[in-house]
């Protein structure tokens, strides 16, 4: 069972999602408390690869407020826990132009924190309207379906 901490809405309209994979994240202490306590976004986060190790950037966990003397940065660059061989296809897809590694969501698993990151390239305006389009045509023919069913019921 996964609880969901935060889910970043952008990345799924702003780009077509090719592959997903779960990291574990290098945390303090008072950033996991932080966490537990709501005060974790990653909207506009994403990774790289350096050094054959892969980080995450721009993950705002908030201070902790009861911490005794101990605090951490907000937006520091947290290490992703991955295997070697994950690190290396991840390292070769983004070497591809165009690509890039964006975090989707982060989610407790077995009292653990993961980020579920993901293989993306960039969606063009037009890929964005069709998604839109799709959208409204689906929400349409679920209230057509419901009206149907109640009438009918």
């Amino acid at each position: 069972m996964s609880a969901e901490i935060s889910v970043n809405r952008k990345a799924l309209r702003d780009y077509h999602i090719l592959e997903r994979f779960e990291a574990g994240v290098e945390l303090k202490g008072t950033e996991v408390k932080s966490i537990r306590a709501g005060l974790a976004n990653i909207n506009n986060a994403f990774a790289r690869i350096e050094n054959n190790q892969a980080f995450v950037y721009d993950v705002d966990i908030q201070p902790y407020v009861r911490a005794s003397f101990e605090q951490h940065v907000p937006k520091r660059t947290r290490r992703l826990l991955l295997h070697r061989n994950e690190i290396d296809r991840l390292h070769g897809l983004t070497q591809i132009k165009g690509h890039t590694l964006v975090a989707l969501r982060m989610y407790w698993k077995d009292a653990r924190v993961k980020i579920e990151i993901g293989v993306a390239k960039g969606k063009e305006a037009h890929d964005k309207r069709q998604d839109l389009k799709e959208k409204a045509t689906k929400r349409e023919t679920d209230r057509e379906v419901a009206r149907f069913n109640k009438r009918h019921a």
